[in-house]
């Protein structure tokens, strides 16, 4: 009964509360309902007005659209016929414009044209060129205009050429009537002959004729005097300066007359071979300064230039081919050819600074251009060049020279060289010949020890006498060298060593021939080599404390170049020996291997074969006097000698039948070598002192005991061959093998108890 209350009594609070809501929307439609009219009675005023508006915009756009139609079809039409007149009016206006100012152009040509014939026929040059060039300009501006074309323009270019090449005409004329050359008639000759018979003469002062600058400055306008003046600078320097450059002889004699300057040439007696440059710039800036006074300071305007000078364009135009030949033909010479004349060569630097500087006073020169002091300044580098060309063209002639042409070279020999200077004395240097080490012939090496005092000195040979002088150049070239600057220094011993390194590629290349067919010259570039080898071990150590400190370094060597030189000259002769030894062996070819000696036929042909070995050692041994060292001399004959007896013991060695005879006639020839054999060595001229050298043949032929041993074999016994052999402890035993023991004893003996018996001892 509760639960219903509590129900019903929330029931009748929600219907109180939805009926209160109720009531309050209804209120609040009222207010907007008020609201609502009292904006409808305020907008339909409004909206009249504006239907008002939209009827009147309604009738404006009619009458618009009346107007538009009106303009249309009257007013446009109008407008279109006005702007088509404008246009045919504006179009005519800029014909007419056009014509108007080819008119005046044409009338501007037609004045020009006409002003420069009356100035012309007045020679009043510049004017007309003047004038010429304002019709050129005219007809240019003619010739530019485009989409109207003349035929007349032709006609106008034709004309103006034709004018143009008439006033030319007259200005070449009156320049040679101001400018007049009297050349010889050989010209192109640079010889004396034709310098002295050349003349210019320069009209300057005839008031009939008009003046220089006038003439000048009309070649100008018109761009002719370009032309005009390099045919002038041309003869300049042809016949002007060229040769006064050239010919120390010849001098310029200017003259001055009333109305006209000679520059005239006449060659002086006792003259020089070479001229200093004192001297030529002298001559060369006399006749610049009488054309400076007569002709270069015509001042020109050049069109669209600055105002220049004569002297200025002239320069442009001669000087660089001008300082070449100063350089080439004056400045080269003068570079000294010793280091010690290097201080007098400052006269010659100042010179070219004064003669500089007068070219530029005449306007000649720009102001930065130097290219004469440059080089003159630059003394040390030149004397350098200078000096290492001379000198490597020197060495490059020695080296082609013959080589046959000998001195004989010697321990004590006494060479020429330059002295050194003690490193802390004075600069004095004179040519000596060298002294012996002390005075009783000895090395004192202390109490006991003495070498020789020719103790690492090159044997007793004969080498080139131009191998002789290219070392003393090598010698003197470094002694100049050490009194230079660093640079020259430095350039002077890289020269030195070109020589010796030209010298390895030139001579065997030039000489080749000669040096693989004669043994004599081969001989002789062997020493040359050995001998140049000797002195390089020691030549830069001998400048090392006189030179500069870029050298004193020890870098001034010349060892690295030894090893080279030695080989090269014992290639060449170790080439001719095998040669030679080719040439034995053939010849020894043709003794039919020694066999059959009791044929006469093959008994001669072995002895003409032997005959023909000692003769080719002999005429080597008379080739080779004199020219070896003796020590050399011995060991190539030797090793010549030995070639044959070690071919000869070979060939009977290996025979497989020997008869009593063949062994008698094999001894005989084996003789023939044994007694002629030692008389090839002949190494000196004095017969006497070539004994020594024969007895002592068996140290140089290593197969001589050996061929010995074989001479008593072909002439001993079985005992006898036996007993040599001693069991293999006896000489036999230390020239030959048990085995060919054994062949000889077969091929001499025959086939016996006795034979057997001795082959069994043979072991």
């Amino acid at each position: 009964g509760s639960l219903v209350a509590v129900v019903l009594a929330h029931s009748g609070r929600m219907d109180k509360e939805h009926l209160g809501v109720r009531v309050g929307r209804l209120s609040r439609r009222g207010e907007v309902c008020t609201m609502i009219n009292k904006k409808y009675s305020e907008f339909l005023p409004s909206m009249k007005s504006a239907e008002d508006l939209v009827a009147q915009v309604e009738g404006l756009a009619n009458n618009i659209d009346l107007l538009k139609e009106g303009i249309e079809n009257e007013v446009q039409r109008d407008l279109n016929v006005a702007v088509a007149e404008f246009t045919e009016l504006r179009q005519q206006l800029e014909r007419d414009t056009l014509v108007l100012s080819v008119l005046k152009k044409l009338q501007e040509f037609d004045r020009a044209v006409h002003e420069c014939s009356s100035a012309l026929l007045e020679k009043q040059y510049v004017p007309a060129a003047q004038h010429l060039e304002q019709a050129r300009s005219s007809l240019r501006s003619l010739e530019s205009r485009r989409g109207f074309e003349l035929k007349i323009l032709k006609a106008l270019g034709t004309e103006l050429t034709v004018q143009t090449q008439n006033v030319i005409y007259h200005l070449g004329e009156e320049w040679q009537k101001l400018v007049v050359w009297k050349l010889p008639p050989s010209k192109g000759s640079s010889s004396l002959e034709a310098a002295v018979l050349s003349e210019l003469h320069l009209h300057t002062q005839d008031s009939a004729v008009p003046s220089v600058a006038a003439v000048l400055q009309a070649l100008a306008v018109l761009g002719e005097l370009h032309s005009k003046l390099k045919d002038f600078g041309q003869l300049l320097l042809q016949y002007v300066l060229k040769p006064l450059i050239s010919h120390p002889s010849l001098e310029p004699v200017p003259e001055e007359q009333a109305d006209v300057f000679i520059l005239r040439f006449r060659s002086r007696e006792l003259a020089l071979d070479e001229s200093s440059p004192m001297e030529v710039f002298d001559r060369i800036r006399l006749v610049f300064e009488v054309l400076h006074k007569h002709l270069l300071s015509v001042p020109l305007e050049q069109p669209g230039e600055d105002r220049v000078t004569l002297a200025e364009l002239l320069g442009e135009l001669i000087w660089e081919e001008l300082s070449d030949c100063l350089i080439h033909n004056c400045l080269v010479n003068s570079i000294p050819t010793n280091s010690s004349k290097l201080e007098q060569y400052k006269e010659v630097i100042e010179s070219t600074e004064e003669f500089e500087k007068a070219l530029k006073r005449m306007q000649f020169l720009k102001e930065d251009t130097t290219a004469l002091l440059k080089y003159a300044c630059n003394v040390d580098s030149h004397f350098a060049n200078k000096k290492c060309q001379d000198v490597i063209m020197a060495a490059r002639n020695l080296m082609i020279s013959e080589i046959h042409n000998t001195v004989k070279i010697t321990p004590d020999s006494s060479t020429a060289l330059p002295e050194l200077r003690d490193p802390g004395s004075g600069d004095h240097v004179r040519v000596h010949r060298p002294c012996s080490l002390v005075h009783n012939g000895t090395v004192n090496l202390g109490s006991e020890s003495r070498l020789s005092p020719f103790t690492l000195c090159l044997p007793t040979c004969r080498i080139s006498c131009s191998v002789q002088q290219l070392v003393e150049l090598a010698y003197h070239t470094l002694l100049e060298a050490t009194a230079s600057t660093d640079l020259c220094c430095v350039q002077l011993f890289d020269c030195v060593r070109n020589i010796f390194q030209l010298f390895y590629e030139v001579v065997p290349t030039y000489h080749r021939e000669n040096l693989q067919k004669l043994p004599q010259l081969a001989a002789i570039h062997h020493n040359n080599c050995m001998y140049i080898a000797h002195h390089l071990l020691t030549l830069g150590h001998q400048f090392r404390y006189h030179s500069t400190s870029v050298l004193s370094n020890g870098a001034a060597t010349f060892v690295d170049l030894v090893p080279g030189f030695r080989r090269l000259g014992m290639e060449c002769f170790l080439a001719q020996m095998r040669v030679q030894k080719g040439e034995i062996l053939e010849r020894l070819s043709s003794a039919r291997n020694f066999s059959n000696m009791d044929d006469e036929e093959n008994y001669c042909a072995a002895k003409k074969a032997i005959k023909q070995v000692l003769h080719q050692l002999r005429r080597l041994g008379t080739v080779w006097q004199d020219v070896l060292p003796v020590n050399v001399y011995c060991k190539a004959m030797g090793a010549l000698l030995n070639t044959a007896l070690a071919e000869i013991v070979t060939r009977i060695a290996a025979l497989e039948d020997i008869s009593a005879e063949d062994a008698d006639r094999l001894y005989s020839l084996c003789r023939i070598m044994v007694e002629e054999g030692p008389q090839v060595f002949t190494p000196l001229l004095e017969e006497d002192k070539n004994k020594k050298y024969q007895e002592e043949v068996p140290v140089y032929v290593q197969k001589w005991m050996t061929f010995k041993e074989l001479m008593i074999i072909l002439q001993a016994n079985l005992q006898e061959i036996v007993d040599q052999w001693a069991d293999g402890k006896g000489p036999l035993a230390e020239e030959f093998s048990a085995a060919e023991v054994k062949s000889l004893i077969r091929a001499l003996f025959q086939n016996t108890e006795r034979r057997a018996a001795a082959l069994a001892k043979i072991k």
